[in-house]
């Protein structure tokens, strides 16, 4: 009886899981041509990378068995990197979900998606595993999770398992290409609130702004109001300065982003704001920020360099441009 060497029995394991990823890995294509990948969710729902799904409109969704169905846009979160896609799928098998401790760093991941010619899949290792965190967006995430692994452009937002088989989350790219997981319990957690609303709430002011210092003040420069915003009905201006918000110091995009989530929405706040070298204090209540036209959402810039001074979080979704204003929202 022949006995498998190690290497052919790992060899084995990884087709095994492969198999088992390429059983949920979609393929799925927009107006625009670029095809990505998804996750078969549940029974007519898929699960995708928002930043990829550059239009709203004509979508189709490649599955398993290589039908090829039209899929309509329940919902997206920018803020979590989520898009939930409706469609007739049939059956669909429970997944499931790693549980959080079982990744740690250097454990094996798996990253399978759909291309047009069939599966395919990228392994590597976990690179970082981190706690809670916020992206650039707004969105909260339960845990960071940084992959070195090459991963394709047609598997972006595709499952990365662990090496059980289970579901760690959403493989997308993070600043300089480099592989994050949008961790599972993120993603069932954002497609329940897109099923019932289709969008995620998230606190609105209705301000463009950039980190700005004066002297040894830090804070942000309002370089746009929205007409007819909480900040606008305010009365904000143009070239005032926030320097913090109910007394909590905001030095940078990032600190007024994490204070506009969706328990934000209807909250009374206070800024303190540098006005012409005065100190003001402006009161408001909070929006919700609007829906983008569901038409076309636009296409974000994928550039972020995460060595730049004052840049973002290095595992955030590429989501912004850390050269242009800051639209915190």
């Amino acid at each position: 009886m022949t006995q498998t060497s190690p290497l052919g029995a790992l060899s084995d394991q990884l087709a095994a899981l492969a198999a088992a990823g390429a059983a949920r890995a979609v393929s799925v294509q927009g107006r625009e041509g670029r095809g990505f990948s998804g996750i078969l969710w549940q029974d007519g729902l898929v699960v995708t990378a928002a930043e990829p799904l550059e239009r709203d409109d004509d979508i189709s969704v490649t599955l398993p068995d290589g039908r090829r169905v039209p899929a309509v846009l329940a919902g997206r979160d920018v803020g979590t990197d989520v898009a939930l896609l409706k469609l007739e799928t049939g059956p669909v098998a429970p997944l499931v979900l790693a549980p959080p401790e079982s990744l740690a760093l250097g454990r094996i991941a798996l990253a399978v998606g759909r291309g047009e010619e069939g599966p395919i899949a990228a392994m590597g290792v976990a690179a970082f595993v981190g706690g809670a965190w916020r992206s650039m967006r707004g969105g909260s995430l339960e845990r960071r999770l940084v992959f070195d692994l090459r991963l394709s452009a047609l598997a972006e937002g595709g499952p990365l398992l662990d090496d059980a088989g289970r579901l760690i989350g959403m493989a997308v790219f993070g600043p300089r290409r480099r592989p994050l997981a949008i961790p599972a319990e993120t993603i069932a957690r954002v497609v329940e609130v897109l099923r019932v609303r289709g969008r995620v709430a998230r606190g609105y002011l209705g301000l463009a702004m950039q980190p700005v210092r004066a002297g040894g003040t830090r804070g942000l420069i309002v370089l746009g109001v929205d007409p007819g915003s909480p900040a606008a009905l305010a009365g904000v201006l143009l070239g005032d300065v926030l320097l913090a918000m109910d007394g909590q110091p905001l030095g940078g995009v990032r600190e007024m982003l994490g204070r506009l989530d969706p328990e934000s929405v209807g909250q009374a706040v206070a800024l303190e704001v540098l006005r012409a070298g005065q100190a003001v204090r402006v009161a408001l209540v909070v929006g919700e920020r609007p829906a983008a036209p569901r038409s076309a959402a636009s296409a974000a810039t994928r550039s972020a360099d995460p060595a730049a001074p004052g840049n973002v979080d290095p595992a955030a979704p590429r989501n912004i441009d850390p050269a242009a204003p800051r639209q915190a929202g």
